[in-house]
């Protein structure tokens, strides 16, 4: 089986977007279908509550004819237009589709930051972690997510193995981003945020890119937009995962990111798995 997963930051741009990142964006869309993954998971899609209009759907039925689309998006309290997640689903390939509430802080479970779909075998879940924001203004409910989270995945666990990816917001080691003795008080490399995603781990997760790849450094998955040579030097952050429930870590084959070329954002991270 293989499975993609993607921060976009918007697939209203990507798709129906004028702009030179747009096209960028599209570009990656399009070099993705060719990988005929089983489900395709899509994070901060930007998408309103009632979700793709007619020209949206239709480019994205051109780019993946051979899949169908679940989605959820933010809904009041939560700010219109914001967070959003999205799967792709190889059509044929039979599933029930779940948009969990992990009574999260308010508005965090409108924000349309999760998707499970169960399948025969294993729960595949798509998530889209809170920010903790700048100045960490979201710190202390992140660190409830974070707790919430790890809970929701765990009783899963205890049905079928899980799959779980998405943007987490976290570079977990000293070696998952490029300059990390800057960034301890960063969004993304706090104690507290690092120490969430051990306990994640901890309960019973394994994170396959580290598992295939060990202890490789410089293997980033975001490059910050505000500087524009981030990529080009690669001074970047691995905080997109895929995980696995560990019970069945031995089957990972492939666990890698997908090259965006001159994209700077998230790039695209695959896993193969038997």
């Amino acid at each position: 089986m293989k499975f993609i997963s993607w921060n976009i930051d918007s697939l209203n741009a990507a798709l129906t977007g004028s702009s030179e990142r747009a096209g960028l964006s599209r570009q990656v869309l399009a070099d993705l279908a060719p990988q005929n993954a089983d489900l395709i998971a899509i994070q901060e899609t930007k998408l309103p509550a009632a979700g793709m209009n007619k020209k949206q759907k239709e480019a994205l039925e051109e780019l993946f004819p051979d899949y169908e689309a679940v989605s959820v998006s933010s809904v009041e309290p939560a700010r219109k237009g914001y967070a959003g997640t999205m799967v792709l689903c190889r059509r044929g390939l039979p599933f029930k589709a779940d948009f969990p509430s992990i009574g999260a802080p308010e508005p965090m479970d409108c924000e349309g930051r999760m998707i499970t779909l169960e399948l025969e075998d294993y729960y595949f879940n798509l998530v889209y972690t809170p920010n903790s924001g700048d100045g960490l203004k979201r710190l202390k409910e992140r660190q409830e997510w974070d707790r919430l989270y790890a809970d929701y995945l765990m009783k899963l666990d205890e049905k079928k193995p899980v799959i779980a990816c998405g943007d987490y917001n976290v570079a977990h080691t000293e070696i998952d981003l490029a300059h990390p003795d800057s960034n301890h008080m960063s969004a993304g490399f706090t104690d507290e945020e690092r120490s969430g995603f051990t306990h994640l781990l901890e309960c019973g997760f394994a994170d396959t890119f580290r598992l295939v790849h060990g202890d490789v450094k410089n293997a980033y998955t975001w490059w910050s937009q505000r500087i524009r040579t981030s990529k080009v030097n690669n001074s970047g952050w691995r905080i997109d995962y895929f995980l696995v429930s560990s019970r069945i870590a031995d089957r990972v084959i492939r666990s890698e990111m997908i090259d965006s070329g001159r994209r700077q954002d998230h790039t695209p991270i695959l896993l193969e798995i038997r």
